[in-house]
This record gives C-alpha cells, structure tokens and sequence, in this order.
C-alpha cells in the first residue's frame, strides 16, 4: 500500500491540538507545520545533527521531552575508537526553547555546554562549546557549516499512532558539511567533498513506551551521492514509515517496511537490512563501535545501543536501477524508552 504524498503546505494538528487527516503523509520537503500543543508530559521535541567525515563521527542534540531538556554530544575518532560524550539535563526545559519549524534556529547555553544550531537560509551554522568533555581540561568546539543544495529533497512523514498520539520526523541525509572541531589537541578539518550532515527533527505527541530501529548513512556510492535512512518498530501498524534513499539529491520512498534482523546479544555482530515484501534494499550493516547510553530517572528510562559501522549491498531506485553500496558510513541503533 502507497502512502499519500503531500504536495501542500498543511498543519499537522487541529485547532483541538488532534491530529488533523490532512496532515498524515509523507513530503520531500518539511511543508508539514508541526503546530503541536497541549498534552502536558507527552510533547517531545528534538533536533539532532551527526556529521560524518573519514576521521571523526560527531553529534549535538537539542531536545525538550516536556518535563526536562535533554542536551548532548559526543564524538568518535573513527581510526583510534577515541570516544567522549557529554549530557546535560535540564529539569523543566528552563531556557530551551524548541520552534515548529525545521528551519528554525535552536539554540542551548549554560557553563557546561553551548549549542548553536543557527539558520542562515539555505545552509545551517552549528556551533558547539564545551569547557570540559571527558574530563579534559581543554575545551571541546565545533564550527561546522551544513548546506542544503537548491531542491535536495527529505524524507518528511507524519507517523500517526492515534488522534492523540502522533510524530512528525524529517531526516535529511547527505548535507554536504564542512568546518573544523577542536578535540583534546588535536583539530578535524570536515571538507564538504567527502562529509556530510545529518538531521533528525522530531516534533509530536509519545505514549509513554516506546521503541525504535534507526539506521542512517550518508556518502558516495556507484559515483553517486546517496543518503540513506530506515526506520522500524515504532511505525509498525500505523501505514506509514521512515524508509527511504536520496540520490543525488532526490528521494526514492519506500513504502514497505524493513526487516531488521541483528543479535540483542551481541549487537556488534553484523546486522542484515532488508525491505520486506520485494527487494529494493538488501543490505549488510558491520559495526566498529557500540555506543551505549542509559537513563534512569524514575519516570525516565532510556536504553539506546547505537551502533557506527559501514552498510554494504544494494538498493533499487524508482526506476528499478541497480545501486551497489559498499562501506557507507551510518549507524544502527536499538532504543527502548519509558519517557
């Protein structure tokens, strides 16, 4: 079954705060107004970037889950698995505030962590300062520049659980970025002719449990450039997914979902990739780290093993051509949250 593409600017809640029927879908670009109010405890919010570049995976997160503001980063240096990450919670959200829009500026500062993801048009600034990463005396910075080429197309859906209970998500892959990030004593130069960013912007209404496959990776393959994201368990049942590729810049939606085999015993075995019902993607993930981050807060449980690696195979555009992937950087993660 096709889900329904939108082709019009449309708001995704009524003015009840309820999602609205003309707001369920899919878009290639986010002209879904996240207009969500209401349900105190159950907004979340949040805007994620990973920057991926030969050395060095990085990632700042802005997120406000209604009763607290989630803030984070970390960073691995792909060649020595050097890992650091850094989160600060903030009871109540006090001084983040998170807009409807996906081209919006966000913005997070306090002495431990500063982020800055600013909107310039066409292209994102994002800036991070952190005093002390890891114990480490010298700060952590970033200065990176994520552009949108004219007409690169997203992948924006509306996941719709329920009137009540709803996520809007767009993920943009393969941003070309570029910029520097000062780590301990040493510098990464990203150069947009081989790194890239990533967005998650999520906006919506949770139930209190939930769980979620993410898979993601950005960069260059059979002399194209092709992003790719696969979502599962948490739009099970609903119609729609998050399933999709964009080459050179334009998206191929997958309608079906994705059969995500991997071990929960030992998750940096090889994970296994594939639509479900034909065979526009088969594919390999093999990890080379396991990131594991853990909530405990009473009414706060979070699990998440998110795990960075290369993804090998193929994929199929609309046109039924073909595309060999080979050791595509991205990532895969297994998340359970009571939140």
């Amino acid at each position: 079954m096709t889900a329904r593409e939108i082709v019009e600017a449309v708001a995704m809640c009524d003015q009840q705060g309820k999602l609205s029927p003309d707001g369920v879908g899919w878009a290639r670009h986010p002209i879904i107004a996240c207009n969500v109010r209401g349900s105190l405890f159950r907004k979340k919010k949040w805007n994620y970037w990973c920057v991926t570049s030969p050395r060095l995976l990085f990632s700042a997160t802005i997120s406000h889950l209604d009763y607290a503001a989630v803030i984070f980063i970390y960073a691995l240096d792909l060649a020595t698995k050097k890992f650091q990450e850094k989160t600060v919670v903030v009871p109540f959200g006090k001084g983040c505030n998170m807009p409807d829009e996906v081209y919006a500026s966000v913005r997070y500062e306090s002495p431990q962590l500063a982020i800055a993801f600013e909107e310039l048009g066409g292209s994102t600034s994002i800036k991070v300062h952190c005093p002390s990463f890891g114990g480490l005396k010298q700060p952590f910075t970033a200065s990176l520049l994520i552009e949108r080429p004219q007409d690169h197309e997203s992948l924006n859906v509306v996941i719709p659980w329920s009137r009540e209970r709803f996520q809007f998500t767009s993920k943009m892959e393969a941003l070309p970025a570029s910029g520097t990030i000062h780590w301990h004593e040493e510098t990464y130069s990203i150069s947009r002719t081989d790194s890239y960013g990533c967005l998650d912007f999520g906006r919506g209404k949770w139930p209190y449990r939930a769980e979620w496959n993410w898979g993601a990776a950005s960069g260059r393959a059979d002399g194209r450039t092709i992003g790719l994201n696969f979502g599962g368990k948490w739009t099970d049942g609903t119609g729609q997914n998050e399933n999709g590729f964009v080459v050179n810049g334009r998206l191929h939606k997958i309608h079906e979902d994705m059969i995500w085999n991997y071990n929960q015993q030992n998750y940096m075995e090889p994970w296994h990739l594939e639509t479900k019902g034909t065979d526009r993607v088969k594919l390999r993930f093999d990890p080379i780290f396991e990131r594991i981050a853990a909530t405990n807060a009473v009414i706060i449980t979070s699990k998440v093993h998110q795990l960075i690696g290369t993804y090998s195979g193929y994929i199929v555009d609309d046109s039924g051509e073909k595309i060999i992937i080979s050791n595509l950087l991205g990532w895969a993660e297994d998340h359970a949250a009571k939140w």
